[in-house]
């Protein structure tokens, strides 16, 4: 069947008509939706974005949107995770390409991505593409979609990704060293891996394998230490990766230090562009346990002679993209036509992301680990200052060969990026804008922007986004004020870029982040715990509450706008009283805020409670949200689905702990915790796994579980944190051990083969 899809792809694949041009370098990172709950992909793609990545890459798993042989979900129908029409419409929102695979295998995934069926069914492979085509062939770059490379085309009006494809781990702590090898082909693609933390819809990992896959962002969002290897390389590729396709190692042309060898772990290598004196590039790799330090000898293409950089520091298992012979006209900087032909880089001892210039400055954008230098040949003097990390620098100038010398301070943070502007002349007319940092989405936002003369403020207009308006208000000669309406379908987090225009030159620029009128949380909700490393908000939030006497409910708010504004917060559900019921908040400019309210329960019962959070005023917020009460000294027995798969969890609670279990893989049980700590004391991958689903219902407060040869019991005991497992045959061999952690001691029990304890004690 393998085979029978290889030649499939091979013989419906398109070829690109025409003499092959040279394609740009194509860095993606892997994102398969699957793995993650519907509502965090909105917030990652937004991050992956920002943080300069513009192609995603993604498997489409057969089995798991064949539902059964010709029955399809592609929206979501049985599971939000099954969306693939809503995260395509996603990329397309967001200008993110989409570099699709749409044939198994599939990486850790059941069965490798194939039905049960495939395997006796050729007719179904053919299915299967149909399918997909339907779905997908509208959705391609030629049809102005996201949809730019798939892998064996399968009939799509587009090619393949650009080979070769290496892969490196975000999660590997010598991933920048490998991302930058990869550069040295200076061809084909880079594909990140592991970037974010995955999680399996349990029982859809491959047997024996993880429910969470670790990556370099945890399931909450926050970074680890090796995602810094993805910003540095992210930030590189951005402007530096058109440019990348079109550059070649030249043999006799090795990079070598003035004196003795390179140590052994540090090794240089110069690609060059086509064009004759060309920009340049130095890739440094220092892959040894010491720093290197010395002056280097390369290839100064625009002379015709070696040119000796001086004094290079590569800290240990760093590296750097160090630039020589860079044009300011054209190349890394599109808005630098100002300059002459001649005026270039030199070289630079720090790593060079970005250029800019606007209003007489040119802005440079550095990865610099340590303090470095940039040699500038320009034709006349610049006017000056200099300034370095939004310090007043000193730097030299050579009146006899017209070269600045400008310090480059270290960097800041794991990403070491540091920007220093110099200004080169002072300009004929100029334009600003005046504390451009946010805006409002689906709201009237005031930007304030500031002209050198009435007449250029006249002449000028404001360059928007598709999609956005402005009407200008002039506020004096020189000063007009833009009334900009941001669409109410712009994502949270994005960035857009504005600018100002006048006789057909961009004057003034800012790139502005979105934000929605108001951000809530739930502090206070259900956190899904897998081994103390990995948590997940359960959505819509859940909270236990006390079954007599309510509970009091967190409301964290952060006011986005730049100003002071007055929120109304309304509650109410089925069966709960909310007090007070109405509620007015007044928030300063971008401040957070805690608002609580009562909540109590109206009847007696355990069962879930829908309730809703309705926010108005200069916001229109509707939040859903879920309570258990618990009486004291007992425990209630429910299902949710948790984790956004599609699933439901069964759930054994009381005012001291809570257990979760799955239905599939056996009944895994998922989660043991101290509700005083909210830790959890099972290891990632749960306990009691199996294979297969079996039946689960409450039974008198317990869970009983029901498979072919078996039935378990499960009770969770009314005042304590001991859970009692009970089976007509004996139980899987035990995985779990007594310990202690945090102060917390977990107490593991086999009586008999058929029966476990599992207790909690402090």
């Amino acid at each position: 069947m393998r085979l029978f899809l290889l030649f499939l792809a091979c013989a419906c694949a398109v070829p690109l008509p025409g003499k092959a041009e040279p394609r740009p370098y194509v860095q993606a990172v892997e994102f398969p939706y699957y793995l993650y709950p519907r509502t965090l992909w909105e917030r990652e793609l937004v991050w992956l974005k920002t943080v300069g990545i513009d192609t995603i890459e993604f498997s489409v798993p057969w089995n798991w949107h064949e539902i059964e042989a010709g029955t399809w979900d592609f929206t979501g129908r049985t599971s939000p995770r099954r969306d693939l029409a809503g995260f395509v419409r996603l990329l397309r929102r967001l200008n993110l390409r989409a570099w699709v695979r749409p044939l198994p295998p599939v990486k850790g995934w059941v069965g490798g991505g194939y039905p049960p069926w495939a395997g006796q069914d050729r007719a179904a492979a053919r299915r299967w593409i149909a399918e997909l085509k339907g779905l997908l062939d509208t959705q391609t770059v030629n049809h102005g979609g996201p949809i730019a490379f798939m892998e064996g085309a399968a009939g799509f009006d587009v090619p393949g990704p650009p080979l070769p494809v290496s892969t490196v781990s975000a999660a590997d702590p010598e991933a920048l060293v490998r991302s930058r090898r990869a550069l040295s082909a200076a061809r084909g693609s880079l594909l990140w891996e592991d970037v974010e933390d995955a999680l399996f819809p349990v029982g859809w990992e491959a047997p024996g394998g993880p429910i969470v896959r670790h990556g370099a962002v945890s399931l909450n969002g926050d970074e680890r230490p090796s995602v810094a290897a993805l910003r540095i390389q992210a930030a590189l590729l951005r402007h530096w990766g058109p440019l990348l396709g079109d550059m070649r190692t030249r043999s006799g042309r090795a990079v070598e230090p003035v004196s003795g060898k390179f140590p052994p772990g540090v090794t240089a290598e110069q690609l060059f562009s086509a064009a004759p004196h060309g920009t340049s590039a130095i890739n440094l790799i220092n892959q040894s346990k010491q720093p290197f330090q010395g002056a280097m000898r390369v290839w100064y293409s625009r002379a015709g002679h070696y040119l000796e950089i001086p004094s290079v520091l590569v800290p240990p298992g760093e590296a750097l993209w160090l630039p020589v012979n860079a044009a300011l006209a054209g190349g890394l900087c599109g808005d630098c036509s100002a300059f002459a032909t001649t005026e270039h880089i030199i070289y630079a001892t720090a790593e060079l992301q970005a250029i800019e210039f606007e209003n007489g400055i040119l802005a440079m954008e550095f990865c610099a680990p340590v303090a470095g230098e940039v040699l500038l040949q320009l034709s006349h003097e610049p006017s000056g200052p200099l300034l370095a990390a939004g310090h007043p620098t000193k730097f030299d100038w050579d009146e006899k060969t017209f070269r600045a010398r400008l310090p480059i301070p270290a960097g800041q943070g794991a990403s070491h990026r540091v920007r220093i502007g110099l200004a080169i002349e002072p300009p004929e007319s100029s334009a600003f804008f005046v504390d451009a940092h946010r805006l409002i989405i689906g709201r009237r936002n005031v930007l304030s922007t500031s002209y050198s003369s009435a007449e250029l403020a006249e002449r000028s207009r404001l360059r928007l986004p598709e999609g956005y308006t402005a009407s200008p208000m002039v506020k004096s000669p020189t000063e007009i004020e833009y009334a900009v309406d941001v669409p109410a379908d712009a994502l949270h987090g994005d960035w857009v870029n504005l600018a100002i225009e006048a006789d057909g030159v961009a004057l003034g620029r800012a790139r502005v982040q979105l934000f929605r009128p108001l951000s809530v949380r739930l502090p206070d909700a259900v956190k899904l715990d897998y081994g103390g490393h990995s948590q997940l908000m359960a959505e819509p939030p859940l909270i236990p509450m006390d079954a007599r006497n309510g509970r009091n409910l967190d409301l964290s708010l952060r006011n986005n706008y730049a100003q002071i504004q007055t929120f109304g917060v309304e509650a109410g559900g089925d069966g709960l009283r909310f007090f007070p019921p109405k509620t007015e908040i007044s928030m300063g400019a971008v401040m957070d805020r805690s608002a609580e309210i009562r909540v109590f329960p109206e009847k007696d019962g355990s069962e879930l409670r829908d309730a809703r959070i309705v926010i108005s005023g200069a916001a229109k917020v509707e939040l859903p949200v879920r309570f258990v009460p618990v009486p004291r000294g007992q425990t209630v027995a429910y299902s949710a689905d948790l984790d956004g798969d599609g699933y439901l969890e069964w759930v054994l609670e009381n005012q001291r702990a809570r257990a979760i279990f799955s239905a599939r893989d056996g009944g895994r049980w998922l989660e043991f915790v101290w509700k005083d700590s909210g830790r959890n004391l099972l290891p990632e991958e749960g306990a009691f796994a199996g294979s297969g689903t079996v039946e689960v219902r409450v039974a008198d407060g317990a869970l009983e579980f029901s498979a072919r040869d078996w039935r378990r019991t499960v009770r969770l005991a009314g005042g304590e944190a001991r859970l009692t497992v009970e089976q007509t045959t004996p139980l899987p061999p035990e995985t779990l051990k007594s310990r202690k952690q945090d102060e917390i001691h977990f107490e593991v029990g086999r009586p008999t083969p058929a029966r476990a304890v599992y207790t909690l004690a402090r």
